[in-house]
């Protein structure tokens, strides 16, 4: 997720009237004071007790944490954390110690990886609900050797050892913790742990399963395939398994894309910028020699934690494109709803509806259920309704004639598809998931640099948007695979010091922020939204809390605030929403191995800053946020 900023001269006052004249097409008196429940519109105003409009009481009661930028993490008074699992700390009995100096494919393999992003939590035993008992699931998505390795080697530069070490890194780390008093443990006894590399066996499912472009190198029929990497986001099924999705895979493969049988759908995927040394020393990824390689990449994948022997599959369902993440709902129905965003500038919001319906009786039926249904892309309107466009060999533009030929085409080539059918282009849909408590949808729209001031619509208000926006969307009479939705503005993001923002008006200096990434929803439906990118604006990233309905809809709080350079990753509750897990990435980014910003969370001169995840509970116990 963290590639696609592209935010020079992005910040500043982006105010005039093209962003005033999209705004009040969408956001009538009658939106902001009846409709949302909100107070009113925050645009560019002071932090002074004229603006701040007294609040009604909140379920979110937590004492505000202070904007700031340090070298350590901090969590609102009254809460404690964590530091529960490190880049390098073994995930078994028997696996090594970290040492940065001694670093090797072996250790690697048995040790947590790089860069933690989702994190997704599953209680044991398996349908209990326990919140002290669990798996935790954690993406790994990238690496930088530059913080990695002594010596501090670029990505490109790694030799065969490094090499190794460094494919290892990414992946996915499954591991059962447990809570004892307020302490959480990693149980490195547990018969569930697992490593899941870019190596690891995996096979293709769904319609593009076995097609003639998918045969490669290590895949004769197209549908035996090998690892994932470049995880960002995901999800928790409601049968228990973890849906994982791969963003930024481009980076990884070297070589130039002309006149490559791909050529067409690499360059709008941004394929060929050989980032890493992987091509250097294996020909998986070198596009002479293994041109279709990248087309195994790029899916929603589906993982049971529950068995350390199974075979991930990717669904290709869900069509193939540099996927932040996937979420899903059970409609009314029993069919399976799963939403999903496109993390790049100007690419889509898409929906997922199976053919078949979920059983809370028959997981073994669950466990496909991914596996066939229909895919579709968002078009929203200026004037609150959202169109879903099927993505259908066959139908309107998807024929032969623009080079589609069967179903499969349709889904490895999908951004050419949405793009054919006229869908809303985003300023980079990150997380999209559905509240359980209210059933509305709520897509993250991260930052969109580039975006012209002709470029704007209602959904996209802001030309040089290096603050981003959240939206929700949802079906008015609950029905959500119909084929037309309504959607709001929960608020868009940035300093109202600045430019033009919209929150609740009671917002306080702490209260503001940038970059929207993931997010996640309490036991009382309140919005937990993590960020990516506001060190740009002048703060850390971290977590913010509001409320979506009522009178204090989009009042945002600061909660948590990462250490310099990182990213704030992967916000999950367990059940009772009595503790936090959230992944601090890429800590101290920016500088070297040698001379980092900070060495957290270790703090120790012989330890590279590592990236970690945390667990946040209230001091005595309760609700978090309360």
């Amino acid at each position: 997720m963290h590639d696609e900023h592209d935010l020079q001269g992005a910040l500043g006052d982006n105010a005039g009237p093209v962003f005033q004249s999209i705004l009040e097409r969408r956001l009538s008196r009658r939106t902001l004071l009846g409709e949302s429940g909100m107070l009113g519109l925050a645009v560019a105003l002071p932090f002074n007790a004229a603006v701040q409009a007294a609040a009604a009481p909140s379920t979110l009661s937590f004492r505000e944490l202070p904007q700031g930028l340090d070298g350590d993490f901090a969590v609102a008074e009254g809460y404690r954390h964590q530091v529960l699992i490190r880049w390098g700390d073994p995930l078994f009995a028997d696996a090594p110690a970290f040492d940065p100096a001694r670093q090797s494919l072996d250790s690697q393999l048995r040790q947590f990886g790089y860069n933690n992003d989702f994190i997704g939590f599953v209680p044991l035993p398996q349908g209990s609900g326990s919140s002290d008992r669990g798996l935790l699931v954690v993406n790994h998505e990238y690496t930088d050797p530059r913080m990695m390795f002594p010596g501090s080697p670029a990505g490109n530069a790694l030799n065969r050892a490094q090499t190794d070490v460094d494919i290892a890194a990414h992946g996915l780390s499954v591991i059962e913790i447990g809570k004892s008093g307020d302490t959480w443990q990693v149980l490195q006894d547990s018969a569930y742990n697992r490593r899941i590399t870019p190596n690891t066996e995996m096979r293709m499912t769904g319609p593009a399963a076995g097609s003639e472009r998918l045969k490669t190198l290590l895949s004769a029929d197209g549908v035996r395939t090998y690892g994932t990497y470049g995880n960002c986001a995901g999800g928790v099924t409601p049968w228990g398994t973890i849906l994982t999705g791969e963003e930024n895979v481009d980076g990884y493969f070297s070589g130039t894309v002309d006149g490559n049988p791909e050529e067409e759908n690499y360059r709008r995927f941004g394929m060929g910028l050989g980032r890493k040394s992987w091509a250097n020393h294996y020909e998986r990824w070198d596009l002479a020699k293994n041109p279709r390689e990248p087309l195994h990449v790029g899916w929603i994948v589906e993982i049971d934690p529950f068995d350390p022997n199974s075979v991930p599959m990717k669904r290709t369902v869900f069509g193939r494109c540099k996927h932040e993440g996937c979420n899903l709902h059970v409609n009314g129905d029993g069919r399976v709803v799963g939403y999903t965003g496109d993390d790049a500038v100007f690419e889509y919001i898409y929906r997922f509806v199976s053919r078949d319906t979920y059983q809370p009786d028959n997981r073994a039926a669950n466990l496909t259920l991914l596996e066939a249904g229909e895919l579709s892309v968002a078009r929203f309107h200026d004037d609150g309704r959202l169109n879903w466009l099927p993505l259908l060999f066959g139908q309107g533009p998807l024929t032969p004639d623009r080079g589609f030929k069967s179903q499969a085409d349709v889904l490895l080539d999908l951004r050419k598809a949405a793009d054919l059918l006229g869908a809303t282009r985003m300023d980079r849909p990150e997380d999209v998931d559905v509240n359980p408590v209210n059933g509305r949808v709520y897509a993250m729209l991260t930052n969109n640099a580039r975006r012209t001031a002709q470029q704007t619509d209602a959904a996209n208000p802001r030309a040089a948007n290096g603050n981003g926006q959240i939206i929700e969307f949802w079906p008015e009479d609950g029905d959500h695979t119909a084929a037309v939705f309504r959607w709001d503005m929960l608020l868009l993001a940035g300093n109202p010091a600045k430019e033009e923002t919209l929150y609740h008006p009671g917002i306080s200096a702490n209260g503001w922020l940038s970059c929207p990434d993931n997010c996640a929803f309490d036991q009382l439906g309140n919005l937990w939204i993590a960020t990516d990118g506001a060190e740009r604006a002048g703060i850390a990233d971290g977590v913010w809390a509001c409320e979506v309905a009522g009178p204090n809809r989009a009042l945002t709080r600061r909660f948590i605030r990462t250490p310099v350079g990182a990213e704030m990753c992967g916000p999950f509750f367990t059940p009772d929403s009595q503790n936090f897990f959230c992944a601090v990435q890429h800590p101290a980014e920016g500088g070297s191995f040698e001379q980092p910003q900070t060495r957290w969370p270790d703090f120790d001169a012989a330890m590279p800053p590592r990236p970690a995840v945390v667990v946040v509970t209230k001091a005595g116990g309760g609700r978090i946020g309360s």
